[in-house]
């Protein structure tokens, strides 16, 4: 089944992640969804020094909006900033920097934010990692696991009661078409069983962002969750953690705006806002989050066990982290 996941995957990615898809999706785009202007909305966007997460937050601030960019490395996040301010003459871009694998600093970081900013309606879950060895971070957690899912999971939680205090609130997670070739797997959430693959570990991270974008969605009516898949975009992270494949795909491979263009939709457009909240999006259009007969469903009783771990995980390396 594996096998089969993998194969339907990928030449349904060939069709339909690469600057291709893009263009032959682009075709019944509504041009008119993004004329807006977002002046006085505030936009937080992990990850946002490089790549979609930089592409993302130049598109919000050339449309007026406040962001705040959630970056690890201060250098190359302020030389973006600089770049945005520059290029589109907002004024309104701040840096904060966070590493989403330090479960503690997270949460400080999240609780601090709602005690200095008064609102906050958009939070993108941008930032990600895919470390191709088994490493952990100073709390014994495996890193891949740690950024990818326990930090989107504490950010958007400490955040959850800020957004709801806001107008329009949206939460963006920035997931990959890779999931579809993952079933949730609730027994090993560290990858300690078997061999390590990094590929597979960032997909099922990515799967598990799935998870939680529907349950945050059923748990919390008064904002609206949505993941993403941006395709198969020509990204820093990309071209070093996959050199194989970045070189594979060459000019195959998306532009960063495009890759971000769903993103973009999803948190700036009044069209996205009327969409039903929970779904798996696809150039700005949602689309199933599991292949055809690729038993990758997950059970009730699944689902509540990872929320259990998480929260469990959660409260064992933060002070204090909201319960679902």
């Amino acid at each position: 089944m594996s096998l089969y996941r993998n194969a339907v995957w990928f030449l349904n990615g060939i069709h339909q992640y690469t600057r291709k898809g893009y263009e032959a999706a682009f075709r019944d785009f509504e041009p008119q969804d993004l004329d807006v202007s977002v002046v006085g909305r505030s936009f937080m966007i992990t990850g946002a020094n490089s790549g979609i997460g930089r592409a993302t937050a130049m598109a919000i601030a050339k449309k007026g909006g406040t962001v705040h960019m959630v970056c690890r490395n201060k250098d190359k996040a302020e030389e973006a900033k600089l770049d945005i301010v520059s290029e589109t003459g907002n004024p309104e871009v701040h840096v904060h920097i966070v590493d989403l694998s330090e479960t503690q600093k997270v949460w400080e970081f999240a609780e601090a934010f709602k005690t200095e900013y008064p609102a906050l309606n958009v939070l993108i879950n941008n930032a990600g990692c895919m470390v191709n060895k088994r490493e952990l971070n100073a709390d014994g957690l495996e890193k891949n696991f740690a950024t990818n899912t326990l930090g989107v999971y504490i950010l958007t939680e400490t955040l959850i009661p800020l957004l709801q205090m806001s107008r329009d609130p949206r939460v963006i997670t920035v997931s990959s078409g890779g999931m579809l070739v993952q079933k949730l797997r609730v027994d090993d959430l560290q990858s300690e069983k078997g061999d390590f693959d990094g590929v597979m570990v960032y997909a099922q991270n990515k799967r598990q962002q799935v998870v939680l974008t529907q349950q945050w969605a059923k748990a919390n009516l008064g904002v609206q969750f949505s993941s993403m898949h941006p395709g198969w975009a020509d990204t820093p992270a990309v071209s070093t953690s996959m050199p194989q494949f970045h070189q594979m795909m060459g000019d195959r491979l998306r532009s960063v705006e495009q890759g971000a263009d769903t993103v973009v939709w999803l948190a700036l457009s009044k069209a996205a806002g009327r969409m039903r909240s929970g779904q798996f999006f696809q150039d700005r259009t949602p689309v199933p989050a599991h292949l055809p007969l690729a038993w990758t469903q997950s059970s009730a009783e699944e689902v509540q066990g990872f929320m259990t771990q998480l929260e469990t995980l959660a409260r064992t390396y933060t002070q204090n982290v909201v319960s679902q």
